[in-house]
């Protein structure tokens, strides 16, 4: 559990922000800045660490009606100091049933449900202040774009009865799924009407337009799976996404509630608004930087919602079309971002992706995990912790790989020190043999590892073609299709 004096930051922040219903003009880059305070002044406004855990292993207990934030002329005790105001009431008992009911939920190996909550934490604290952000308060609410709603829309009538179980993951943390299921209708399964690589791309085409605008930059697609179903008594834990999941957007595809399930943002500007959504509305967001979940449970019969991701490329739209942004109404951070070659424009640092910026914390982390580069497909050297099985199923040399799992059963699923196992190098290299055989010794298929936190069938798609067969045989053995997305 982290201590609240171990902070990096903390914020304050109020509820009720109304946004405009249209696209802001593009603001260059950002970095996440917050403030701190005690004195609110106002029982709507809290900061983070009250509605959920965001940046320590508690909830804050500075409640409002304490005698000094009731009367600013006192002294604030000593274990009140840097903690947020909690307008909320008791928020660490709803909490410690959360995390109880997990660790209930999974006996014995309960103890993945705080190992998942420190990665999460840690995420939350390590990352917004580590990332070069496109847009000034990192979220936006608008109407979908008719395109993308016709599209989305459309497959949802067609196939709404047809969502499958998603599988979270002992110890998953992100969803009370062990409470509340979440059923997932798949853009990618070809055996419902409509869906398919074709329809996948159409969304993706149609809403990049929409999110390059918001964001001034070129985009490349990222992650898009289907239509994610919460059931009554959801919660979403407060986070941030994994990269690359950088530029992305929430889609309203269909709810029936008793009341409002808010979507809780956490801008760059440190003002924390609960964002409601009715369907063909979208929440543009920058899912890196920008803390966001719906930590109060969902009352009513279900939400449907679909997560479209992008990852900048590096170079900006106003760059590619030519323009000099000394000469047009960009601000004076756009300017020396260009000036400086920056993360937003022609980005020139092909071992960091551009929207990490260099010298923070997420630098050097990424580097030791990613020693080719960034945008590299494949890397040149293995990790530490690796073994002689991940090399040899990294280059699909099945004699050895037998031998060597012949020699010792547990290297079919050691995990390297970024979480790697064998399964998840055969399967991105693309080698079939291997992979059927790591399965047939007892790999777990539904391990979830690599700087993108996926499974192996999710590295999968997004590495190969939608037909590749390695693709196929992972979906026929129920293998979980699981990644950063949330």
């Amino acid at each position: 559990t982290v201590g609240y004096g171990e902070a990096f930051w903390t914020s304050t922040s109020k509820t009720g922000a109304d946004e405009e219903e249209q696209l802001p003009e593009h603001d260059g880059g950002h970095h996440s800045t917050t403030t701190t305070t005690n004195n609110t002044g106002g029982k709507a406004s809290y900061g983070v660490d009250v509605s959920f855990p965001m940046h320590h292993g508690k909830v804050s207990n500075n409640y409002d009606w304490l005698p000094h934030n009731q009367d600013p002329g006192l002294t604030v005790p000593k274990e009140y100091v840097d903690m947020p105001v909690q307008p909320l009431g008791d928020r660490q008992q709803i909490y410690d049933d959360f995390i109880d009911d997990c660790v209930k939920f999974y006996g014995k190996r309960g103890h993945r449900c705080m190992d998942t909550e420190r990665d999460r934490v840690d995420m939350a604290l390590r990352q917004p202040q580590s990332m070069q952000n496109y847009t000034k308060v990192g979220y936006k609410k608008i109407r979908a774009p008719e395109k993308v709603w016709k599209l989305v829309k459309e497959f949802w009538e067609r196939n709404n009865k047809e969502g499958k179980p998603e599988q979270w993951g002992v110890g998953n943390t992100y969803t009370n799924n062990w409470q509340s299921p979440t059923s997932m209708v798949s853009v990618e399964d070809r055996a419902l009407r409509g869906a398919g690589g074709k329809l996948k791309q159409e969304i993706w085409t149609a809403a990049s337009d929409t999110l390059g605008a918001w964001t001034g930059q070129e985009l490349t697609q990222c992650s898009l799976y289907g239509i994610r179903v919460y059931t009554e008594g959801s919660i979403l834990a407060t986070h941030v996404d994994r990269m690359p999941l950088v530029s992305s957007a929430i889609l309203n595809v269909a709810q029936d509630l008793d009341e409002p399930w808010p979507l809780e943002v956490i801008g760059h500007d440190g003002i924390a608004t609960n964002v409601t959504m009715v369907p063909g509305d979208m929440v543009l967001y920058e899912s890196h930087s920008v803390l966001h979940g719906r930590p109060f449970p969902l009352k009513g019969r279900f939400v449907a919602n679909l997560f479209i991701h992008f990852e900048p490329t590096g170079h900006s739209l106003r760059h590619n079309m030519g323009l000099d942004p000394q000469q047009h109404d960009v601000d004076e951070a756009y300017r020396n971002s260009f000036e400086n070659l920056q993360a937003g424009h022609e980005h020139e640092n092909d071992a960091l992706p551009p929207y990490i910026v260099p010298g923070t914390p997420e630098d050097s982390r990424w580097r030791r995990s990613h020693p080719e580069g960034f945008n590299k497909k494949k890397a040149t050297s293995f990790t530490t912790g690796s073994s002689p099985a991940h090399v040899a199923a990294q280059a699909g040399d099945l004699n050895a790989l037998k031998t060597h799992v012949g020699k010792d059963k547990h290297l079919v699923n050691k995990q390297d020190a970024n979480g790697w196992t064998p399964l998840h190098e055969a399967t991105r290299a693309g080698h079939l043999s291997a992979v059927k055989y790591l399965i047939e010794q007892g790999a777990d298929p539904n391990v979830t590892a690599g700087d993108g936190g996926g499974t192996a069938l999710w590295w999968a798609k997004k590495q190969h073609d939608e037909d590749d067969p390695i693709i196929a045989f992972l979906e026929s053995i129920g293998a979980m299709d699981s990644g950063p997305e949330l």
